[in-house]
């Protein structure tokens, strides 16, 4: 996660929308009035058919038989360079977590703005309640609270922002992360195997994984044509696991050959998109693809994702099998430490943080 600025960071006033809402429910202060370039409208929010998103069915890739689990790996592989985006069925976290941790998460937001601010989040920072990205007075702002913390190894938790309201949220966070840490690992087997790679191959290359929560609440909003919930971006992770409320309506879009295409939600199922670490270590051939969030006119939603990237200690760059005469490297080797502070250093602004690790190559006229 983050590390605390070395000199404070002026973000101007920030509302917070929950109470926004509450107070002046047709209001939409102009920090969080978009471009018109970068409004969400009909056009640039085209549905495709729900069939048209991968689905994963965990339990033939864990308990299949043979040929049943060959032919899920290939379906992974497929979704992983086609889409970058996959929700996953099956997948053994129970479903009254999944329950508990949306209760735990819900209970959180809805407390009194006083309360919450007890874990307020350090303008530059990514841990607490607040807004994250944000490091100008002028800035857009997302419509959304945000709560997030940073869960393994164990020296990233910041204790004082563990909220001791709700009652069981710290014991809910940290039995639903344990659940979700083994899925990461598992899902990243199966995928190095997909790519005719040892099954232990990223796990070597990552050593202890760091994984951070975070919880998004996305209040309806009078003009949700006005507004981003999210700004577009891709991850920084490895893999991002999202658990999209049950009742929510849908707010999560990828874009996808142009498209901004909504994502359905299947009953009980994650939602696992590539981050920009494993299209570094396959040199491209998975890429981290753009997404964003949109608000809703009448309805709240809301989100609990997790993410899941190697050590900060560890080096690097595309993997030797990635890169050939037909395949030039794209990536430099650099330290996944350097490229995180890197990334929550700057706003989410598409792909463009993966330039950090990108080789510049010079055109020739």
């Amino acid at each position: 996660m983050a590390p605390v600025p070395i000199s404070p960071i002026n973000v101007g006033h920030i509302d917070d929308v929950q109470e926004l809402r509450k107070t002046k429910p047709k209001t939409i202060p102009q920090r969080f009035v978009r471009h018109m370039t970068e409004r969400p409208t009909i056009a640039t929010s085209v549905s495709q058919p729900n069939s048209d998103m991968p689905v994963i069915d965990f339990s033939k890739l864990s308990k299949g038989n043979r040929d049943e689990a060959l032919t899920e790996i290939l379906n992974l592989a497929t979704a992983c360079e086609e889409w970058g985006f996959f929700q996953v069925i099956n997948h053994e976290v129970e479903v009254n977590l999944l329950e508990s941790i949306e209760e735990m998460s819900r209970e959180f937001f809805m407390l009194p703005l006083e309360e919450k601010q007890k874990y307020q989040m350090v303008p530059g920072t990514v841990q607490g309640y607040g807004q994250a990205f944000v490091f100008s007075e002028d800035q857009k702002l997302d419509w959304c609270n945000m709560f997030a913390l940073g869960i393994e190894p164990y020296y990233l938790r910041n204790p004082n922002l563990w909220p001791k309201r709700p009652e069981r949220f710290s014991d809910t966070v940290e039995l639903y992360s344990r659940e979700v840490r083994k899925l990461c690992k598992n899902l990243l087997k199966y995928i190095a195997l997909g790519l005719e790679l040892e099954g232990d191959a990223f796990e070597k290359i990552f050593d202890v994984a760091v994984q951070a929560i975070r919880m998004n609440y996305y209040p309806p909003c009078s003009r949700p044509d006005l507004v981003l919930g999210l700004s577009p971006h891709s991850d920084g992770s490895a893999l991002t696991v999202l658990q999209q409320a049950k009742g929510s309506p849908v707010g999560l879009q990828i874009l996808k050959d142009g498209i901004w295409v909504p994502v359905q939600p299947v009953p009980n199922a994650l939602v696992i998109n590539i981050g920009d670490t494993i299209e570094v270590l396959t040199n491209g051939k998975y890429k981290s693809v753009e997404h964003r969030a949109v608000a809703h006119q009448e309805n709240d939603r809301l989100s609990i994702v997790t993410f899941y990237a190697p050590s900060y200690e560890v080096e690097l760059g595309p993997l030797h099998e990635f890169v050939d005469e037909n395949h030039p490297c794209k990536y430099r080797r650099y330290n996944h430490g350097e490229y995180s502070k890197h990334y929550v250093t700057n706003k989410l602004q598409g792909k463009k943080t993966l330039d950090f690790a990108r080789i510049q190559t010079k055109s020739t006229n």
